[in-house]
């Protein structure tokens, strides 16, 4: 089946990257969210990001307006059932995804394909929510989305190789690179990179370097392309510690457990650029 017309649930951050690279792509894309408010927010932040590309002359204006003309933005999750995918973005939360899940199996034609973006919730129990769990999988994208090429294309043991198929070409189809792995918690990327992060947390907890010299070293010795604290902060602590949290509940391995200063400062509001002081402050220059 190849895979037309997309939608997707939230427009936020992964969300509305999401609905625009689809719809640069030439795929007609409904986007729906909770509320007109978020909509709006969503929709006018998307607008400005095409903006600074027409700015920068890497996009010309008559191209943003295309885009534009192949977005439609919901309130009402009835409008995804013109869709062949639907790519799930709300909150990290199990039940809700669960339960969005179920709705969307209702809602939409029986040849759709049902995907969440999750990086850290069981698609297992989001496909057995559903009477098609064999059209469930995980499409896990990387922020920011436009700019970030990797996919994790995510199979239960129930997902058909027809679902991931079509999955896959449509990865491709938008200008990304999709790899395989199977449903378990954190996927490729986080099962090896929240160890690395809450290790160096570790590491500065135990004063063997300053938050400075780990970022500089792991960005000279390894080629990194950003320390771990700047990552960290980027990424958000309280991602970063939900996410460990998580994990550490699945394996119960010590490496998953989050460090006792990442949970004081998520407690103290210190959560990363989004709250303008994480390991580093962003209030200063």
């Amino acid at each position: 089946m190849a895979i037309k017309t997309v939608g997707v649930i939230g427009c936020g951050l992964m969300g509305s990257g999401i609905v625009q690279v689809s719809a640069q792509a030439g795929s007609p894309t409904v986007v729906v969210e909770a509320d007109q408010a978020l909509l709006d927010k969503g929709l006018d932040g998307l607008r400005k990001t095409l903006d600074g590309l027409v700015a920068r002359a890497k996009l010309e204006a008559r191209e943003r307006d295309a885009i534009l003309g192949r977005i439609t933005g919901s309130t009402r999750l009835e409008d995804l059932k013109v869709c062949d995918l639907v790519v799930e973005a709300i909150t990290e939360n199990q039940p809700l995804k669960n339960e969005a899940f179920a709705k969307l199996d209702q809602i939409c034609p029986p040849h759709t394909v049902l995907a969440s973006n999750t990086s850290s919730c069981n698609i297992t129990a989001m496909a057995a929510a559903t009477k098609r769990p064999t059209q469930v999988l995980g499409l896990h994208f990387f922020n920011p989305v436009p700019l970030m090429k990797l996919v994790e294309v995510v199979r239960t043991i129930l997902t058909d190789e027809g679902s991931v198929k079509a999955a896959r070409e449509w990865v491709q189809a938008i200008g990304k690179v999709p790899v395989d792995v199977k449903d378990s918690t954190g996927f490729i990327v986080n099962r090896l990179l929240v160890p690395y992060l809450l290790e160096a947390i570790r590491v500065y907890e135990s004063g063997l370097a300053s938050l400075e010299d780990i970022d500089q070293a792991m960005k000279l010795g390894c080629g990194y392309p950003m320390g771990p604290f700047t990552l960290l902060d980027l990424v958000g602590l309280d991602t970063t510690m939900y996410v460990a949290e998580v994990m550490f509940d699945e394996f119960r391995e010590a490496r998953y457990a989050p460090p006792p200063l990442l949970k004081r400062m998520v407690m103290a509001g210190h959560l990363g650029r989004k709250s303008g002081r994480g390991f580093y402050d962003y209030g200063k220059k």
